[in-house]
């Protein structure tokens, strides 16, 4: 009975002797990177969510000069539509609640595409809906096919890296936008 005695106290002192090495060695700290390694910003340029967003200058109507060409200050969107897009009319009024209410943060360039529009009318387009963020004409549809346009409304969220977010095609419900803003402004 001693003998089985003996060896049980011997197998609970091997155990607690292994387990306070293990929490002994555990306890060690271990280097932890306070600075996560950063991606690469991309080098390509194109109209695809991770690239560089195609550089453009545009003259507003207002007629200063509006630029998209690498890092800012500001993430921006920039909406490319027509005047006869009936999306795009459902659209305005939250663009410009957009921009009002992210104007710290987004800028909303509005980019009519006048190659497929009545200029006169984008004209009336603007006035009617009381755009608040600039708007530019796309006379001879350079900046549209820069981004491959092929639908009205599109938004192009551009970080302010200057890097493509995402390329949305038509309209979102409000919601969905205001997430998108949200995320994009945030990074």
């Amino acid at each position: 009975m001693k003998a089985v005695n003996k060896l049980n106290i011997t197998i609970v002192i091997l155990i607690v002797c292994v387990a306070g090495f293990a929490v002994w060695h555990n306890r060690e700290p271990k280097a932890v990177a306070v600075f996560g390694q950063q991606d690469e910003p991309p080098m390509k340029i194109g109209p695809r969510a991770g690239l560089l967003a195609p550089s453009f200058s545009l003259q507003g109507t207002d007629g200063t000069i509006y630029a998209v060409n690498g890092p800012r200050e500001k993430a921006v969107l920039v909406n490319f539509w027509a005047s006869w897009c009936d999306p795009c009319k459902q659209e305005a009024p939250e663009l410009n609640a957009m921009a009002e209410k992210y104007k710290d943060v987004l800028d909303i360039y509005g980019i009519n595409v006048s190659s497929q529009d009545y200029k006169p009318n984008a004209e009336r387009f603007i006035k009617k809906y009381g755009l608040v963020f600039p708007v530019m004409f796309d006379v001879k549809d350079e900046v549209y096919s820069k981004y491959n346009g092929a639908v009205f409304p599109t938004n192009v969220l551009i970080d302010k890296n200057g890097v493509i977010s995402e390329i949305i095609l038509g309209i979102l419900s409000p919601e969905e936008l205001e997430k998108k803003i949200i995320k994009l402004t945030e990074s």
